[in-house]
């Protein structure tokens, strides 16, 4: 067994520190904590405590007064923080052996024929076991130099040596007292075996009720600000417009707030929704712009990398280059999915971007020529719109990439009914004229 690791004087001379429980302690470190507090050495302490135990037991129950009422000391560590204290004594073992010589003490004195000895040894046997496996649950189980083979080996054999007694004592035809005690040892022993799945279910019932009431007032206080704060909020950046500065903090303090409210009730990472959701709220707080993204299908457990991909870069252009309110609509069907990015800026020339420019040309339309989807992007002086189309289920092969300065034809535009805007069929983008020195 690895000692104790030697004493540490967390005292600062001429200032009064109070007394604390050390983590690495032989029991329960109270003497540990004496002796560090009063500068005694510790060895002493514990002759001491020994002595005045033995002596009427006043000692004992001083102990046990100072071991409920002395803190620990500060964690230094995960490994700290997760644990009571490291105990350097085997305490569940050495009451598994003071029971084993009691029972073999109240065997013997029962083969011998003094039943009533025999019963108060046996007796005294049963809650040492039973002292050892509430040990052993209580407090090796939150020990790590306590493995759970250990204390798995401390129940096994004290369930053992409980069901073993019980029958031989049972085999010497006790009278009633000694019969009753060697079959309570009996089921005792069965109840050693069940006792961690008792004790597993116990605390998973005590946590169940401590995280419903913790949901319980967290749906409180969600009302309650959602009522006021939240409201008051919304109203401010409809005052304030969405490009200003105002309302981008109030906007970037309404998301931290609902984050925190609502912290793990969010949807799945799988869900393509609720990811491009996550995309506008990050673009948002990074510029002035606000997002309305509205979307049609099921999209639990469903996800569309490429897509999601080419969509962020697709906003990330319209929060840059227009700002202002962006429209973001997405349809799903049973074969297509369609997302509609429309900003209200002052447009671009796709065909007079440089060639070194690859935003457009390889992060959205490269990228869903190359997972089997179209991209079409159409600009003129009153707004951009980037229109994605990918097959829910993609064929393999590659398809050729839709060239940029390529005409959408008046079919490719988004209807009435797909698009959140609908617009006449617009000039390519090749005929647009764009905003000089935009990047895109």
């Amino acid at each position: 067994m690895t000692p104790p690791a030697p004493l540490v004087s967390r005292r600062t001379p001429g200032v009064p520190t109070r007394m604390l429980r050390p983590r690495g302690a032989m029991l329960g470190g109270v003497c540990a904590g004496v002796a560090e507090h009063m500068q005694w050495p510790v060895n002493w302490v514990r002759a001491g405590a020994v002595v005045f135990t033995l002596l009427g037991g006043g000692a004992a129950l001083l102990y046990v007064w100072l071991w409920a009422l002395t803190p620990l000391e500060p964690a230094t560590g995960e490994t700290d923080a997760a644990a009571s204290a490291h105990r350097a004594f085997p305490v569940a073992p050495v009451l598994v052996g003071f029971a084993a010589v009691a029972a073999v003490i109240a065997l013997v004195t029962a083969v011998v024929g003094a039943y009533a000895p025999a019963a108060m040894v046996a007796l005294a046997a049963l809650v040492l076991t039973a002292a050892a496996v509430a040990w052993s649950l209580l407090f090796d189980r939150n020990d790590p130099k306590r493995s759970e083979r250990y204390g798995v080996a401390t129940r096994t054999t004290a369930a053992v040596g409980l069901a073993l007694t019980g029958v031989l004592l049972l085999a010497t035809s006790p009278p009633v007292p000694a019969t009753v005690i060697a079959v309570v040892m009996i089921v005792g022993a069965a109840g050693v075996l069940a006792a961690p799945a008792i004790v597993r279910l116990w605390t998973s019932l005590l946590a169940e009720r401590a995280a419903r009431a913790q949901e319980e007032s967290r749906a409180e206080v969600a009302a309650h600000l959602h009522d006021s704060v939240l409201q008051t909020l919304a109203l401010i950046q409809n005052r304030a417009g969405a490009s200003s500065e105002i309302a981008r903090i109030a906007r970037a303090q309404e998301h931290e707030l609902r984050d925190w409210l609502f912290a793990g009730t969010k949807p799945s990472d799988a869900d393509f929704a609720a990811q491009l959701r996550e995309v506008a709220l990050e673009l948002e707080l990074q510029h002035a712009v606000r997002f309305d993204v509205v979307t049609t299908g099921d999209f639990t457990d469903r996800s569309f990398p490429a897509v999601l991909a080419a969509a962020r870069e697709a906003m990330l252009n319209a929060a840059r280059h227009a700002g202002g309110e962006v429209s973001v609509y997405v349809e799903l069907s049973a074969s297509d999915l369609d997302v509609y990015i429309r900003d209200r800026g002052p447009g671009f020339d796709i065909g007079a971007m440089p060639e070194g420019r690859m935003g457009v040309r390889g992060s959205i339309i490269g990228r869903m020529a190359r997972h089997g989807g179209t991209a079409t992007v159409t600009s003129d002086e009153n707004g951009t719109q980037v229109h994605l189309h990918s097959p829910v289920v993609a064929h393999s092969g590659s398809r050729s990439a839709p060239s940029p300065q390529s005409a959408p034809s008046p079919q490719s535009a988004p209807s009435p009914q797909s698009a959140p805007e609908p617009s006449e069929p617009r000039a390519s983008s090749a005929d647009t004229q764009g905003t000089e020195g935009r990047e895109r």
